[in-house]
């Protein structure tokens, strides 16, 4: 199961372990050692094409997500958002932002998905083997907090380029012709000037959206899969990650809106900053598109974990099973 912890029974112990990987494999043949170069790089190439195909396949949702925030008034729900947009911009409106949203994005999963697993097995090694089952759900929420803040250093100037052109009418409707535009008017900070905001919405996001999944995973082999996770087809744990998946993004949608909110305010509004958009927008005004949030998130993320556990499948990568009590720890018991 993809990146569901890794402790398991000693019989199921690989030499991986040995050299401190609690969450290696077992013993069975694939493409690449799991935590080799090779074998993270290919989760990189998993994750970015999970957020890069996903963010970009929701793009009209997002874009009426991201109006209902910056004009409420316009736009006050889902559907009257969508019909507003087709009558103003035609169906191609439904699409506007779909460049940034498809490079920007890609580069976030690189990030994301790959420094996870390395942090995942380098914070593991520093806290030993029953530490890390221990604390496994803070070992998770680190992991991920450490992966997202570069994935969103590389999220940031796209996703600056996407809600400027989704957002502000009559600025530009692509991405070449956006990007040079805000350079000349702003310099390089137009770019940047949302990362810490990203940082706000996207690390709680994150760090939910890995730490759920993993025990939501946990516990769907404990109480609701009638038969061990070893017995499952790869068919049946591919849907146990997408259910894990769905649930988790309920979760991250909450969590993250409101600094969403910001966000989407911010790269509208030339030298806006972050308190005075949060201020402007008050506590009602940050929890606007809630609602399609949640669906777009749910949604997202059981997709995202789906097709990068499919990668996995795919490229025949090393995919640890879920949390086990190690021997050591039992005996103790």
């Amino acid at each position: 199961m993809c990146d569901a912890g890794g402790y398991r029974a000693p019989q199921a112990r690989s030499a991986g372990e040995s050299k401190g990987r609690p969450w290696a494999a077992a013993a069975e043949k694939h493409s690449y050692e799991y935590g080799s170069t090779r074998y993270l790089l290919l989760c990189g190439l998993g994750g970015m094409l999970s957020c890069g195909l996903t963010h970009t396949v929701i793009v009209p949702l997002d874009l009426i997500k991201c109006r209902m925030q910056v004009d409420p008034g316009k736009y006050r729900g889902i559907l009257s958002g969508f019909g507003v947009t087709v009558r103003d911009d035609g169906l191609r409106g439904l699409v506007r932002g779909w460049a940034p949203t498809f490079l920007g994005y890609s580069m976030q999963g690189l990030f994301k998905f790959g420094f996870y697993e390395v942090f995942k097995i380098r914070y593991a090694q520093l806290l030993g083997q029953e530490k890390a089952y221990q604390w496994r759900t803070s070992l998770y929420l680190a992991a991920s907090a450490s992966a997202e803040f570069f994935a969103d250093v590389a999220l940031a100037p796209m996703e600056a380029v996407k809600v400027r052109i989704q957002t502000q009418p009559g600025y530009s409707s692509t991405l070449r012709t956006a990007a040079p535009r805000m350079y000349g008017e702003e310099g390089l900070w137009a770019f940047y000037k949302g990362v810490a905001p990203l940082w706000m919405r996207q690390i709680p996001y994150t760090m939910m959206k890995f730490a759920c999944f993993e025990r939501t995973v946990e516990a769907l082999y404990k109480y609701v899969i009638p038969k061990p996770q070893s017995q499952c087809t790869k068919a049946e744990q591919l849907a146990v990650t997408f259910m894990a998946g769905y649930i988790a993004g309920v979760f991250c949608a909450v969590v993250s809106h409101p600094a969403d909110s910001v966000v989407s305010v911010l790269n509208k509004e030339k030298g806006s900053t972050a308190f005075g958009v949060l201020r402007k927008l008050g506590f009602g005004g940050v929890w606007k598109g809630l609602f399609a949030r949640i669906i777009m998130i749910g949604t997202l993320t059981a997709l995202q974990w789906f097709i990068y556990d499919s990668v996995k499948v795919y490229l025949n990568l090393p995919r640890p099973p879920v949390a086990q009590l190690p021997e050591s720890l039992a005996k103790k018991k």
